[in-house]
């Protein structure tokens, strides 16, 4: 059995109106790149493959999300550099900052997904689990097909009703 995965920590986004919740992606699989703008493995693999999966998959199927984790240079990796190298590197998906820990130099979702650093790709199923969290390089063919695996497996059911009875659809 899969873990629920845990609500995502954002102090701010960005590339969105309004901040976003794993609850509300239910029913989508969701892929989140932790990402940090100083990570070198990030810039050549992490934030292009997580373009790539955007560009790939139906957004109706799948969401894309980044998460800025700082965990180290916490001086210079601010919303201001972050708001630059979103523009820079032109990623057009939503962007959340992870919240920074009171207690220690490493923030809440990095925390509480354990993540060992960054690039870590984590994928969520339509039922909101938790079904991978790949600290590295992943491999984009191994990606591709766990997401299309993921995208074919059924979505929440959800009780319809009208005046007379629900039924499950």
């Amino acid at each position: 059995m899969f873990p629920i995965a845990p609500e995502l920590h954002a102090a701010e986004w960005l590339n969105t109106a309004k901040p976003l919740s794993l609850q509300q992606l239910r029913g989508k699989v969701v892929a989140i790149y932790a990402f940090q703008m100083l990570c070198p493995g990030c810039v050549s693999h992490g934030i292009p493959q997580a373009k790539s999966i955007r560009a790939t998959f139906d957004e109706k199927d799948v969401a894309v999300l980044g998460l800025h984790s700082v965990f180290e240079h916490h001086a210079v990796m601010n919303r201001a550099a972050l708001e630059a190298f979103v523009h820079e590197y032109r990623i057009g998906f939503p962007v959340a900052i992870d919240q920074p820990s009171p207690h220690g130099p490493i923030p809440l979702t990095m925390e509480e997904y354990q993540l060992r650093g960054t690039p870590t790709l984590i994928l969520i199923d339509r039922q909101g689990r938790l079904r991978l969290s790949h600290f590295g390089r992943a491999e984009d063919m191994q990606v591709g097909a766990l997401i299309g695996q993921l995208v074919a497996e059924a979505a929440p059911q959800q009780a319809q009703c009208d005046d007379e009875a629900c039924s499950i659809r």
